[in-house]
């Protein structure tokens, strides 16, 4: 894999984290989720938010009955089509989410657009993780956010996340 350094340190560490997540599934599925912020009947509630190359947004709200959800099953439950692609010593990638880009090969291919991970706690501002998202431990109100990025340039994070559910 390569690295992204003409982005810049945040590019850069966006691309880096997530690609460093260990663990999870090739395709997100699963039950106790709603589209849009419309959220399930459980004691928590977590987001993922994702914006496309385009603009278009999609939102889903993920009830859980733990103290924390792992980003890995945030995005299984959300039913957000993704795909993901293991590095050696790294881990896995996402490459694609809501199937953009429509096909690949390669998770990150020269000169072309990734997804960029941010999240954010209890409705603050995105923040770049520490970690890849199947490490991350999100709570009640936090979200995860991912922002499908062109190639050159310094990524902005998605829009806020949802308040409250």
């Amino acid at each position: 894999m390569r690295k992204h350094l003409r982005f810049g340190a945040s590019a850069s560490l966006a691309l880096v984290l997530s690609v460093a997540a260990c663990g999870g599934s090739a395709t997100g599925s699963g039950a106790g989720s709603a589209s849009g912020r419309g959220c399930p009947a459980a004691p928590h509630h977590a987001y993922v938010v994702v914006e496309h190359l385009s603009g278009r947004v999609l939102q889903r709200c993920v009830g859980f009955s733990g103290s924390t959800i792992d980003g890995d099953q945030l995005m299984r439950r959300s039913r957000i089509e993704y795909q993901t692609q293991t590095f050696s010593g790294l881990g896995k990638a996402v490459c694609q989410i809501d199937r953009e880009p429509a096909h690949f090969s390669t998770c990150f291919p020269k000169g072309q657009p990734y997804w960029a991970l941010y999240e954010s706690r209890h409705g603050a501002p995105w923040v770049t993780p520490s970690t890849g998202y199947a490490a991350l431990k999100l709570g009640d109100g936090d979200a995860l956010g991912w922002r499908y990025v062109p190639a050159s340039g310094s990524p902005a994070p998605p829009p806020p996340p949802p308040r409250g559910s």
